[in-house]
């Protein structure tokens, strides 16, 4: 199995300390965001867990106590963008916190176990094409040597984001513009030695040397185990996304970056509830579990081939 925490919210960020205690556990719960009701009760051991896929903009919390992880192979997706508080209310400021942590992780766990994303990228009077790759070029020397590669996308639209965005004046990007700012960046990115992937993008870029992201990444993780693994494409993400199955343990409506693009929150009020009710002792992230919920064990089991692939 591999773990991602996670697509619905920063557990790095502002649940560390649930997430190690939940390791210590050895299992999870996990409410159905489809059925609010149904409650999944998920084996976190070594045995079953073959990677930890982490998605973060600030896993500053967990540094001090990475050792705890040392039984897992795992990975960070870490967003480093260039937006100011108008789009990333509380995320803090990249060049007094963030990049120093970047940089700080990477030599703790390896370069190619960092993943630089910069997105989603989004346009309007200030952040032009041209703030873009000022800021992308500034960002790309101070990481360069601490990652091997940048994954981009550009904004989606979502129903829920549209309050957030309204007064952004967002323009929409088409698609030869976005093929011109993605050479652009190409470039930049070629000259710190970075590659470029693009993440559930539908635009074709190869032709650029911009190839499609697999942001979980079945030969990464195969690499890091030394075995391959049976794992299949993950049919419940966008038709353009390349990751490989997992198992999220974040919760929705629970992230407090407070991004104005995040699909994965609808109301800052609901946020600020469900965050009031997380208790880092429980086995859920956020709330109980109640006498009209149904708890079920899901059977977790390790993807690793039997015979490491030697060659």
């Amino acid at each position: 199995m591999i773990l991602s925490v996670s697509r619905r919210t920063d557990i790095p960020n502002y649940y560390a300390e649930w997430f190690y205690n939940r390791m210590k556990e050895g299992f999870v719960l996990v409410r159905n965001p489809m059925n609010s009701h149904q409650v999944s009760k998920i084996g976190i051991s070594p045995e079953v867990v073959d990677c930890i896929v982490f998605w973060t903009k600030n896993p500053s919390p967990m540094l001090v106590r990475l050792d705890e992880l040392k039984a897992y192979p795992y990975y960070f997706q870490f967003t480093l963008n260039s937006y100011g508080k108008d789009v990333e209310e509380y995320v803090p400021a990249k060049g007094n916190r963030l990049i120093e942590t970047f940089q700080q992780l990477s030599d703790r766990i390896g370069r190619q176990r960092v993943i630089w994303r910069y997105d989603p990228i989004l346009l309007n009077e200030k952040y032009t094409i041209e703030y873009h790759l000022h800021y992308f070029d500034k960002l790309a020397e101070k990481l360069h040597d601490y990652t091997e590669k940048c994954t981009i996308s550009f904004i989606d639209f979502y129903r829920n984001i549209n309050a957030n965005v309204r007064n952004l004046n967002i323009h929409v990007i088409g698609a030869e513009e976005k093929r011109a700012l993605a050479a652009n960046l190409v470039e930049i990115a070629n000259f710190y030695h970075l590659k470029i992937d693009t993440c559930a993008e539908d635009l074709e870029l190869r032709d650029l040397g911009i190839d499609h992201a697999r942001c979980i990444d079945a030969q990464l993780i195969e690499k890091m185990l030394g075995c391959k693994m049976k794992v299949e494409k993950d049919r419940n993400q966008r038709l353009a996304c390349g990751c490989v199955e997992s198992i999220d343990i974040g919760m929705y409506n629970t992230c407090v970056n407070g991004c104005k693009y995040c699909y994965a929150n609808h109301s800052r009020k609901i946020v600020e509830k469900n965050f009031k009710q997380h208790d880092k002792q429980a086995p859920l992230l956020c709330g109980i579990v109640t006498e009209s919920d149904i708890v079920k064990v899901r059977a977790m089991k390790s993807l690793r081939e039997k015979q490491a692939d030697l060659f």
